[in-house]
């Protein structure tokens, strides 16, 4: 190995310090986006209940979540863009009107049609409070209390995807599912109220042209690899387009909107800069977040199959056991953001990559004699090992770009996690089905042939995860800001501090 200093880039924070505002805006920004991020998984506990009250089939319904997905894909790469042609105001406040305005759409859809569309209307404002939530504390919060923040986005990003089923659950449990919307919306218009009085522009507004050959192109290369990496985790009938032709578009669209990017952001007419691609923090930790969050969507996603067809559980008893994982989650990010701000990344990230990868081993060995117990403590050991690995890689690939590429690489980081995840469902689902299939076809029993096909997907997510446990020795070693600038509370931080590789 040898040692160099990256080059660090002056960022003057307004008032990061002083100003109690910037901080209140910041826990408002977040409570928006979890009850945001909380509404991407909340129907998938409630699609048999909506099939039958609506009368539609279970591939029909499927689109619920699908629909949201894909809107995610196609509107977050666009985020960079629109951060530096409009206001943080305007950003915001169309944000939460796209939200509140699909929300209610949502509770009073009289059918299946309507609310899907307040599905899609939700994810538009999703899209863009996910990257708005992490650019402004890129910029407001100086680089030394960092970790602390981005530990609490990181309970966004991480724990509300978890808890959303288990809370659905809860509610199903007892009230109608037009319940799942009235409970959000006026948790919304609050955080719209408060956001709006407390939100002021400390951005410059640019006058990049609008490139709608660029947004064609993302839109048919995220969304295609979204679509067809969804029906293929997800439907278990045909999808309206076969699965090879929306991956095929999807990568090629994903190729010529690459080139285009290249030759734009010369001129800086991107609009998608790629070049925080170019700072090897960023892409180490982009690489790790992406088969961390594989790990989780995956597990997210075998575990209730696996404790509901092989254990025999209901619904709501395994909302309840995957619960504590995510409530540890939820509570081990701040306390590993802040200890990040006093050791930096490697020390938190190694043994995390190791956790997620052990815990993953573990659950190859889950098998129709496995309690209940020995569930819970596995997830939880997962859900410990993606806390430590989340706000350390967030923070530090985040925090190396210079000030003025935040909003692009906000949007790639956003863009590649909702990649990943769809990736990770596909992937265990497809070993999943397939292995089941050809145990039934050989003779065994339904609850066995699901055992065996949940085994071996666990086999090849742990597998997966010994690249994250690889990668990780590669993170770079930040050196933590000196105690005197610690205490004085400048205003000035480095983007990115020096680090050892």
């Amino acid at each position: 190995m040898h040692i160099h200093e990256v080059e660090t880039h002056s960022e003057p924070v307004p008032d990061a310090d002083h100003t109690p505002g910037n901080k209140l805006l910041i826990g408002v920004l977040v409570i928006a986006t979890f009850v945001m991020v909380f509404n991407e998984t909340i129907m998938s506990v409630a699609l048999p209940k909506l099939m039958v009250d609506l009368e539609v089939t279970a591939s029909t319904a499927q689109w619920l979540t699908t629909g949201f997905l894909l809107t995610m894909a196609v509107v977050i790469p666009t985020t960079g863009y629109l951060f530096q042609r409009f206001t943080l105001r305007q950003v915001f406040v169309s944000a939460m009107l796209l939200f509140t305005t699909g929300t209610l759409l949502a509770a009073t859809a009289p059918g299946f049609e309507l609310l899907l569309v307040g599905r899609v209307i939700q994810a538009s404002g999703t899209a863009i409070m996910l990257p708005l939530l992490m650019t402004t504390v890129l910029r407001l919060i100086p680089a030394h209390e960092r970790g602390r923040m981005m530990g609490i986005i990181s309970i966004v990003i991480a724990v509300a995807p978890a808890v959303g089923p288990t809370i659905s659950g809860i509610i199903l449990d007892s009230l109608d599912w037009r319940w799942m919307f009235w409970l959000v919306l006026p948790i919304a218009i609050v955080a719209f109220a408060i956001g709006t009085a407390l939100i002021k522009n400390f951005t410059t507004v640019g006058t990049t042209p609008f490139d709608a050959i660029s947004v064609v192109m993302s839109a048919l290369a995220f969304g295609g690899i979204v679509y067809g990496l969804s029906s293929l985790g997800h439907s278990a009938e045909a999808p309206p387009v076969p699965i090879w032709i929306s991956l095929t578009v999807g990568i090629v669209a994903l190729l010529l909107f690459v080139l285009r990017q290249l030759s734009r952001q010369r001129s800086g007419r991107a609009l998608l800069d790629l070049r925080p691609f170019a700072t090897q923090t960023f892409s180490v930790g982009l690489g790790m977040t992406a088969v961390s969050m594989m790990a989780l969507f995956g597990a997210l996603i075998l575990l209730p199959m696996y404790l509901q067809n092989v254990l025999g559980l209901d619904t709501l008893s395994t909302g309840l056991t995957l619960l504590p994982g995510g409530l540890l989650m939820g509570i081990m990010a701040p306390l590993v953001g802040h200890v990040y701000d006093r050791i930096g990344p490697r020390p938190l990230v190694i043994p995390g990559a190791v956790i997620i990868s052990a815990s993953l081993w573990l659950m190859t060995l889950l098998d129709t004699e496995t309690s209940a117990t020995m569930v819970v403590a596995t997830h939880m050991m997962l859900s410990a090992g993606l806390a430590l690995v989340m706000t350390p890689l967030m923070t530090s690939s985040l925090g190396a770009l210079p000030r003025n590429l935040y909003s692009h690489g906000s949007a790639i980081f956003n863009t590649v996690q909702q990649l990943a995840g769809a990736a990770g469902t596909a992937l265990f689902i497809t070993v999943m089905t397939r292995t089941t299939d050809s145990a039934i076809a050989g003779g065994r029993t339904e609850i066995v042939s699901a055992e065996s096909g949940i085994h071996t997907a666990f086999l090849v997510g742990a597998f997966v995860s010994l690249v994250a446990v690889a990668a990780s020795f590669v993170v770079g070693r930040s050196v933590v800001a000196n105690k005197s600038t610690r205490a004085s509370g400048a205003t000035s931080a480095p983007a990115s501090n020096a680090e050892e590789e």
